[in-house]
């Protein structure tokens, strides 16, 4: 059984629902075994991922998911930073968070735009 534990703190609690008769066969395996029955439901959670990561597509779904995963983020970060208007902007809002902004050559200095703020003022009641 692989090694399922954590750092203190690092927990999930979950409910889980189970028809009468799974629950009754748990608890009285559990304590055949000397468990309670929160043992043996994370003892049973670690079987299931063992037996899933023994799978011949496993790394292949897996692969799959995580380049999914990472097409998501980039699509979130695409449209996060077009909030900013331009990659000049966006670059300015991360260097200020304290990330490093990506060095510039300097056709990009020469094409940057300074930002126009406009003003309006309230609307007279007529």
């Amino acid at each position: 059984m692989s090694d399922v534990t954590g750092p203190p703190g690092s927990y999930k609690t979950i409910g889980v629902r189970l028809n009468n008769g799974l629950h009754s066969q748990v608890t009285m395996m559990a304590k055949l075994d000397g468990l309670s029955l929160q043992d043996a439901l994370v003892r049973g959670a670690a079987l299931y991922v063992e037996k899933k990561q023994a799978e011949p597509d496993f790394k292949d779904r897996v692969a799959a998911e995580l380049k999914k995963i990472e097409q998501e983020a980039a699509d979130r970060r695409g449209a996060i930073e077009s909030l900013f208007g331009s990659d000049t902007q966006a670059n300015e809002a991360r260097v200020s968070d304290g990330d490093t902004a990506p060095e510039a050559d300097a056709t990009d200095d020469a094409e940057a735009t300074p930002t126009k703020t406009t003003t309006r003022s309230p609307r007279a009641k007529s």
